[in-house]
């Protein structure tokens, strides 16, 4: 009995997450609103599941610390390498999609977020010759009594600690992320997302996110492409 209590109750908090569309970590709305005045994670702005305010901490330049974890162990991130980690950042605490992909016994985490292939080599291009001394920025920590994070290993080369994108994305946030077989059904923390999420919030996304069929993958490409172009007309009547 107290087993399936256990277990109903993680079920109800997880369908309770996916519906209201927020983690629920210590940064978290209830549910998803506008926030007209971010600083920052500006492309969850219409639909935000954190608060404006806490985005300032991210706005500044460098990041010194977002909470209580620190980014700056090993030296101060360079301004491209930490561009792809405030993305990672925002999309984990304001996405109102994130607790799509909750993650199981654990309503303030995430797995297996479906990343593209291309954002995972962007991020580790900007990144290689930056230094860092967790392997798992979830797990390979020294907290200290007030919740701060120490190394408790030397400082490397993202270059050495990690093989390439895949390994990076795969790891750097534990089980939190992964990279998606498709070139389109994933996510690359852009405006683009916001197409792409349709098709991964379907009812058969849990399927193909990781081996999409290929009428799936067709419609989802001619959808991106039609997005482009859209763009660029936009681009052009800006100008």
């Amino acid at each position: 009995m107290l087993r399936f209590a256990v277990t109903l109750f993680a079920v109800i908090t997880s369908s309770t997450c996916q519906k209201y569309g927020c983690l629920e970590g210590d940064t978290h709305k209830l549910k998803p609103s506008p926030e007209p005045n971010m600083h920052e994670c500006t492309l969850y702005s219409k639909s935000s599941c954190c608060y404006a305010d806490f985005t300032e901490q991210l706005a500044r330049s460098p990041v010194i610390k977002v909470k209580n974890s620190y980014w700056n162990r090993c030296g101060q991130l360079s301004k491209s390498c930490e561009d792809f980690t405030k993305k990672i950042e925002c999309f984990y605490r304001c996405s109102p999609h994130a607790a799509r992909w909750i993650r199981p016994n654990y309503t303030a985490g995430i797995r297996s977020v479906p990343l593209c292939q291309s954002f995972c080599d962007d991020w580790y291009e900007a990144c290689k010759d930056d230094s860092i001394c967790a392997h798992n920025w979830l797990t390979d920590w020294e907290w200290d009594e007030s919740g701060k994070n120490h190394c408790k290993n030397k400082c490397i080369p993202y270059s050495e600690m990690y093989t390439n994108g895949t390994d990076m994305c795969q790891n750097m946030w534990g089980e939190s992320f992964k990279v998606s077989k498709s070139s389109c059904l994933c996510l690359q923390m852009n405006k683009k997302d916001m197409m792409t999420i349709k098709y991964l919030l379907s009812e058969s996304s849990e399927e193909s996110s990781s081996s999409s069929s290929s009428s799936e993958e067709h419609a989802c490409q001619k959808k991106l492409l039609k997005f482009e172009k859209l763009k660029g007309k936009e681009g052009e009547q800006t100008r």
